[in-house]
């Protein structure tokens, strides 16, 4: 079970998990810092303008490790998308 706590989903457990609406934060706050439209983004990373708009916006969640990837072609770490 999962209950919401800020940015992340804490589970009963203990462990924390990175949630969509804060990788979408992510990757808009680097986007923009490079000054590139979505539509640049995503011909760099090989996805559509519209999957890019998803993930900022937090629709698209728990993108594949092959989508992480693809978006660290913002010239940065994965671990820098999966803070």
């Amino acid at each position: 079970m999962t209950s919401i706590a800020s940015e992340y989903i804490v589970r009963y457990d203990g462990t924390a998990a990175l949630t969509a609406l804060r990788l979408g934060a992510i990757v808009r706050r680097l986007r923009r810092e490079r000054d590139w439209t979505q539509e640049q983004l995503g011909r760099r990373a090989g996805l559509k303008q519209a999957y890019i708009s998803q993930v900022e916006s937090g629709v698209r969640a728990n993108p594949s490790a092959r989508i992480v990837m693809k978006l660290a072609r913002l010239g940065v770490p994965v671990t820098t998308l999966l803070k």
